[in-house]
């Protein structure tokens, strides 16, 4: 089989995602035609069609939308071993934890007080992210490790360790008419506007969708009565005092995980792993299930 070399798949990615040669070649820096051509004997050496191409338009086959996740994930595990294997030539090595704001759930400082004491431990540099932004950071190599939180999070192509599950609230302006209630179903929020996550569609039946991109954010819009969210219980010590947190019966539980890459083998993400496993014992988690994860297997 011929196997495309990571430049070709450069080239299709950024036609893929622009949907336009002239634009792609820009991107790229490079002429249009020499572009065109180089899509087309990839094409040839493939056997499949992956753009249907028309004198007005270029649009993704069937074949070509798969070819462009793999595509995405082969350029980002080069890119990933490349940085990789740049850090472990470093003489001061160190681990890149990548979390959103607040995405600790609360737990970071009882984990790097644990991780000081195993005798792997290397220097931690957090990097506080936007949100999403946490996965693609472990795919692409900047991040080692990261926070992520289950089920909203994709953890493909991730080992994970649970480290605290949480039941979910309705965070409300507090003279809100729900505001008093002493528990919520998600049917009570039905109609209210609810802020738009980075990723998430726009509702196209409602335009009172503002995107928001941290929790500080959601609060300030909840306190000026613009939404109500649906955010984890932990985020109840970081409620403005204008807000109103309420139990939600019916909102599915989240899972705040360690995730790394598969068949990672860093003694230095195993002595993180450990410490977030046991801050959240300590914290009394109760969601720690070492057993069904395999962190002592894959990370020795």
């Amino acid at each position: 089989m011929d196997v495309p070399e990571t430049r070709e798949l450069a080239y299709f990615v950024a036609v893929a995602e622009e949907l336009h040669f002239g634009r792609a070649a820009q991107r790229l820096g490079m002429a249009q035609p020499p572009l065109s051509r180089a899509i087309a004997r990839l094409e040839r050496r493939m056997g499949v069609q992956l753009l249907a191409r028309t004198s007005r338009s270029v649009r993704l086959t069937g074949a070509g939308q798969v070819f462009l996740t793999e595509s995405r994930k082969a350029l980002d595990a080069v890119t990933a071993s490349v940085r990789r294997a740049q850090r472990a030539a470093r003489t001061d090595p160190k681990l890149t934890l990548a979390m959103k704001p607040n995405g600790d759930a609360g737990l970071l400082e009882s984990i790097l007080q644990h991780y000081r004491r195993d005798p792997d431990a290397v220097a931690i540099e957090v990097i506080v992210c936007g949100i999403g932004e946490q996965a693609p950071m472990l795919r692409d190599g900047r991040a080692d490790v990261a926070f992520l939180t289950a089920p909203y999070d994709d953890l493909a192509g991730f080992d994970t360790e649970p480290l605290l599950t949480q039941d979910q609230m309705a965070v409300l302006p507090r003279a809100h008419r729900l505001a008093g209630r002493a528990a919520l179903t998600l049917a009570d929020l039905a109609g209210e506007p609810l802020p738009r996550w980075p990723g998430d569609e726009a509702d196209a039946t409602d335009g009172r969708q503002p995107e928001v991109r941290d929790i500080s954010q959601v609060m300030q819009l909840v306190a000026l009565g613009q939404v109500v969210a649906v955010l984890p219980e932990s985020v109840r010590r970081r409620a403005w005092p204008d807000v109103a947190c309420v139990p939600l019966l019916d909102a599915p539980p989240t899972t705040v995980v360690f995730a790394w890459p598969e068949r990672t083998t860093s003694r230095a993400v195993a002595a993180l792993i450990r410490a977030g496993a046991e801050a959240a014992e300590v914290a009394g988690a109760g969601a720690v299930r070492r057993g069904e994860i395999g962190y002592q297997d894959t990370l020795t």
